[in-house]
Formats: structure tokens, C-alpha cells, sequence
């Protein structure tokens, strides 16, 4: 079998399509590059989705956190202390034990079922606990960057007349963002290295289709040499780990564009013709 028909058997099996059955002998280097980044996938999706929707939750704890109403406030507190206090595998162990006690047959709501058994899979179970975990960071990093926000910007807005929700679109958040980009971008890093937890976490894979380092465990164990599969996944992640900051250095420069040592001076010819 060339590396070509490896590819085409193996490349997207993490999500079910291609051959159901793992290659048992005489691995080859091609066989565990492909499925290790098949796996990859998985990593990606819970490192992406959980970024995108804790985004949008750690900006709204944010802004609860400088809320001068202490039922606002103090949840928000509580919510990022305890997940900023306690260690993500602690977590991912909580989470698991606590979906895994939930009615088998469902909770009745207003005479309806909800399904709950979906939420002990990985795909479902560990994206929650990666989701709120980032929030917590995130909202501490937003936080501390609204704090931050120089008191001349706020002043100059209300001068102009802005005030309000206008205020916070156009001055505040934009500058939030700006401020806290640079930490962000170390956050965004940080949870996707930390989707490999994944695999120790106790929520099971859906039929053997697990993330990269259940496929690397998997050739560590059957051909006893973790030099081979253990590198390659380290590989897969530096490579993620630069596009990662080649996305977000994008984003910063953008966020940055408008001050003056990121403006692109012009060379102009201006023959001086009079002393």
C-alpha cells in the first residue's frame, strides 16, 4: 500500500470515514503521520469551538466584573475564580462524574425528555469544561485590559459626546481588545495545547475515533518505541502553534493599525531647490 492510498484510507477516519479497523503490524512511518493527523482534528475542533464561544462569554464576565451591582458582579467573580483556582484535569474529571450521574433515561421537563447520554462524549462533555475554562482566563485577561483603558480615551469620548452604549463600542471595547490581544493570543496557544487533556479526561472517544494522542498512544503501545509517535504529535502542535500566532499577529496589527509606529511612512523625493 503506497502513502498515497494510506492518506485516502486513514486521513479522516477520526470522524468516520475511511477504514474502520486500526492497522495492527508492520506500521509504517506514512500510517502514523496520517492518523495521528486524522486525530488532529479533534483537537483542532475543540480548540477552535471553545475559543469562539468562551470569546463571547469571557467578554460578557468582563463587563459583569466592572458591573457596579453586586448580583452582577459577584457571580462573575466566583465563576472565574473557580475555574482560574482548580487544575483542568480536576475538572474534567468533575464534569465527567457529574454528567455520567445524570438520568439515563433523560430529564422530564414541562412533560418533555431531554436526552442527556451525549454529554459524556468527548465531543460534547470536554468541550463544555475547554468552553468555560477559557472564558475564565479570558475574562481575567479582558478584565484587567478594561482596567487598563487610559482615562484620556474615556474623556476625549465623552467630550465628543459619546456615552453609553456608544462609548463602550467605539472606545472601550475596541481598546479592551487592543490592550489585552497580546495575552489573548498566549491563552489561544494554551488551549489548544491543552485539548491533548483531552484524552485523559475519562469522557470516551466515539468508536475508537479519539483525538491525535489516543492514535500516538495507540503505535507507543503496539510497537513499544514512543520516540517515533510521540515526536510526531509534537510536530503537528508547533506547526498548529505557529499558524496560531500568524493568525493572531494578523488580528493584533489590525486591532494596532491606526498608531503612528505601525503607519508605513511613504518616501517622498522633495529636491531642496532653495536654502
Amino acid at each position: 500500500m503506497s502513502c498515497l492510498d494510506t492518506i485516502a484510507d486513514y486521513g479522516l477516519r477520526s470522524i468516520g470515514i475511511g477504514e474502520k479497523l486500526l492497522p495492527r503490524t508492520d506500521f509504517t512511518l506514512c500510517q502514523q503521520f496520517t492518523l495521528i493527523g486524522s486525530g488532529l482534528i479533534w483537537n483542532i475542533y475543540f480548540a477552535v469551538v471553545a475559543l469562539l464561544f468562551g470569546f463571547f462569554l469571557a467578554n460578557a464576565l468582563a463587563l459583569a466584573r466592572i458591573a457596579h451591582s453586586p448580583l452582577i458582579r459577584k457571580p462573575a467573580e466566583w465563576f472565574v475564580f473557580l475555574f482560574r483556582g482548580s487544575p483542568l484535569f480536576i475538572q474534567f474529571f468533575l464534569a465527567y462524574e457529574i454528567l455520567v450521574l445524570l438520568p439515563r433515561s433523560g430529564i422530564h421537563i414541562l412533560g418533555l425528555t431531554v436526552e442527556t447520554s451525549w454529554l459524556t462524549r468527548a465531543w460534547a462533555g470536554a468541550l463544555i469544561v475547554l468552553f468555560l475554562n477559557t472564558a475564565a482566563y479570558s475574562a481575567e485577561i479582558f478584565y484587567g485590559a478594561l482596567q487598563s483603558i487610559p482615562k484620556g480615551d474615556l474623556e476625549a469620548a465623552e467630550a465628543y459626546g459619546l456615552t453609553g452604549w456608544k462609548k463602550f463600542t467605539r472606545v472601550q471595547w475596541p481598546t479592551m481588545l487592543r490592550l489585552a490581544w497580546p495575552s489573548y493570543t498566549n491563552e489561544a496557544i494554551f488551549m489548544l495545547q491543552s485539548t491533548t487533556l483531552v484524552f485523559f479526561s475519562g469522557f470516551p472517544a466515539l468508536s475508537q475515533m479519539g483525538d491525535a494522542l489516543y492514535y500516538a498512544n495507540y503505535f507507543a503501545d503496539k510497537t513499544f518505541n514512543p520516540f517515533i509517535p510521540y515526536p510526531i504529535i509534537a510536530f503537528y502542535f508547533v506547526i498548529l502553534t505557529l499558524i496560531v500566532i500568524w493568525g493572531f499577529s494578523r488580528v493584533n496589527r489590525y486591532l494596532n493599525r491606526h498608531l503612528p509606529q505601525n503607519t508605513q511612512s511613504r518616501i517622498r523625493l522633495r529636491p531642496q531647490l532653495l536654502r
